[in-house]
């Protein structure tokens, strides 16, 4: 089981590294910025008054920017939810099918390893992947921390990285689950990718749309607290993503213990149209 895993996070190296070091250089442009903001924020305010009702409905109230809070949720944590969803379902569907699509899968079965802890290994260095690239992104954030005018700890700047991380493995668990049910990898991706983009815009759009609130309520934006987590981390939504992520990954499971591993390829829906008999020619 270690070597599995050991080998599965060396894969997943370039995406620690390529995700973590964008959230880390945004944060190392983004925090020194604040100051400016600060000594501005009179003026500033004024200005994002006059920004359309439409366009604060995304990414928070404008006028919140003079607090370290409001100013990391709207310029950081307001869409990382989006970009990293990118990375969750990327990640997360191409954890066991690439291999299967790409044929090697049936030979890493056919080693003194289970299904179960095959699937353990994989989903443990997914899961620390998620972890380190939302570490990188803090620790972008915490180094230029002294110089920025922020009255925050990087302990506080932690806590919003914790909804970010929860919401990045619920993603990704779903992602995993669609790539088992699913006949191809870049199906399951296309799919989770198309919910984390309705999730998102159906969030913005409920607070000019009133009809659109009981929908929201259902997404896991609605609940996303952001940078405000700085303020107080709310913990029963966390749990709730994981507990949620942890239901995703139990049917993923079931049902790679009980799928049938494909030589190569591409899979089918699993059923098929019944053709209908050919005609016979009538006799001469």
């Amino acid at each position: 089981m270690k070597p599995e895993f050991t080998s599965t996070l060396r894969k997943q190296r370039g995406q620690i590294i390529g995700w973590g070091l964008a959230l880390a250089g945004l944060g190392l442009l983004l925090v020194p910025f604040y100051k400016s903001i600060f000594n501005e924020s009179a003026q500033m305010i004024e200005l994002l008054k006059s920004y359309p009702e439409e366009f604060t409905a995304f990414f928070g109230d404008f006028t919140s920017m003079s607090t370290p809070q409001g100013f990391l949720d709207i310029e950081f944590f307001s869409f990382t939810p989006l970009l990293l969803g990118i990375f969750a379902a990327l990640a997360g569907s191409g954890l066991i099918v690439t291999d299967e699509e790409s044929g090697r899968l049936d030979l890493i079965a056919s080693q003194p390893l289970s299904r179960v802890q095959f699937f353990l290994s994989r989903g443990m260095a997914f899961v620390i992947t998620a972890t380190a690239i939302c570490m990188l992104g803090w620790l972008g954030m915490v180094i230029p921390l002294g110089n920025s005018g922020m009255d925050i700890t990087p302990g506080q700047l932690a806590l919003p990285f914790i909804p970010l991380l929860a919401q990045v493995l619920l993603y990704g668990s779903l992602a995993l689950l669609l790539s088992l049910l699913l006949p191809s990898r870049r199906l399951a991706a296309s799919v989770t990718g198309l919910v984390i983009v309705a999730d998102f815009f159906v969030e913005g759009f409920s607070n000019i749309i009133t009809d659109l609130k009981p929908f929201a309520k259902f997404l896991p934006s609605h609940y996303y607290q952001g940078g405000y987590a700085m303020d107080g981390l709310a913990v029963v939504p966390v749990l709730s993503f994981l507990g949620i992520a942890a239901i995703f990954s139990l049917l993923a499971l079931w049902r790679y213990q009980r799928r049938d591993i494909r030589v190569g390829g591409e899979g089918g829906w699993g059923f098929r149209l019944r053709r209908k008999p050919a005609l016979s020619e009538p006799a001469a």
